[in-house]
């Protein structure tokens, strides 16, 4: 079944409540899925060149240090950690590419999360408010959240195959649905050079858009492009750098509510994970459309602007 939430915050007064919106959101949906739950934060943002990478490994007592330690000194740069729990986020004065090649090279077995400026992902199994209080959620500050609790259908319940899925820099998807023909666009994209690590129908759809955009398409071009070329049942709710999505199929039988004011645009598969937002009251409130790509970004004019 699954429920997804996100939150864009127009307002920069707001920023500093943005955990705890989004976990107060993600929470509300636990009935929806109890197996796992995911957050993608935008906050902390890290300036160019500098990068930044959200690593997960099995191990509670992972050297983390040790291992950012052995990591700066191939680089010849210092890294900084930030652990929380399993999950650790490394800050580089350099790109992300070469720690994200050296971590493959000398410790397959650490998980990058996500990779990018802006970017955090946490993610784990159990239950939203657990998940939550573990990473911290509550107590993030930034600009917008993805959030996701899953009841796992078509993969084991493990941290791989819960989402959110990233597949390109400071960009991730969530989503709410089923894909019918996610293993043979799988192998599609493996032809063209993508990698999977799991057998997530969703990590296919984040995998399929990164290379739609990759190839130079826009965001809402590389969306609707999934129109045709993924069959199934959904809602996706996308993550870029400064803004986020939301896309629904021709049919849309998966549950989303929308709503904006002023000083935010808020979704959810289900209007109680809205209802606790300031100012909910007055905010236009609406289903999405199928088929039509809703998108909203920092850089429209004074603050955010939707397009649709």
């Amino acid at each position: 079944m699954c429920g997804i939430v996100g939150l864009f915050l127009k307002d920069p007064a707001l920023h500093p409540t943005l955990g705890a919106h989004i976990s107060r959101m993600l929470i509300g949906m636990s009935e929806r899925g109890p197996d796992s739950a995911g957050i993608a934060l935008y906050h902390r943002p890290i300036a160019a060149p500098g990068s930044k990478l959200t690593l997960a490994h099995a191990d509670p007592n992972f050297r983390w240090r040790e291992l950012a330690g052995a990591l700066g000194a191939d680089l010849d740069e210092e890294v900084d950690v930030d652990v929380r729990a399993d999950h650790a986020v490394f800050t580089l004065a350099g790109g992300h590419a070469q720690a994200r090649a050296w971590l493959a090279s000398h410790h397959p077995e650490v998980r990058v999360m996500s990779y990018g400026q802006v970017i955090e992902i946490y993610k784990d199994t159990g239950a939203p408010a657990v998940v939550s209080r573990k990473y911290e959620v509550a107590a993030a500050e930034g600009s917008h959240a993805l959030g996701h609790t899953r009841m796992a259908t078509e993969s084991a319940v493990t941290e791989a195959g819960s989402h959110p899925f990233t597949a390109d820099a400071d960009m991730c998807l969530v989503h709410n649905g089923s894909l019918s023909n996610y293993n043979r666009l799988r192998e599609w994209l493996r032809r063209r050079g993508q990698a999977f690590e799991s057998d997530n129908d969703t990590e296919v759809a984040a995998r399929y858009f990164a290379y739609r955009l990759g190839e130079g398409a826009s965001l809402k071009e590389a969306l609707a492009a999934g129109l045709t070329d993924l069959d199934g049942f959904y809602t996706f709710a996308m993550g870029t750098r400064d803004g986020f999505a939301v896309l629904r199929d021709g049919i849309a039988c998966k549950p989303a509510v929308l709503a904006e004011t002023d000083a935010w645009v808020a979704m959810a598969s289900e209007y109680r994970s809205l209802a606790g937002l300031p100012g909910v009251e007055r905010a236009v409130v609406w289903e999405p459309e199928p088929t039509v790509v809703y998108s909203w970004s920092l850089g429209r004019g004074a603050g955010a602007g939707a397009e649709a």
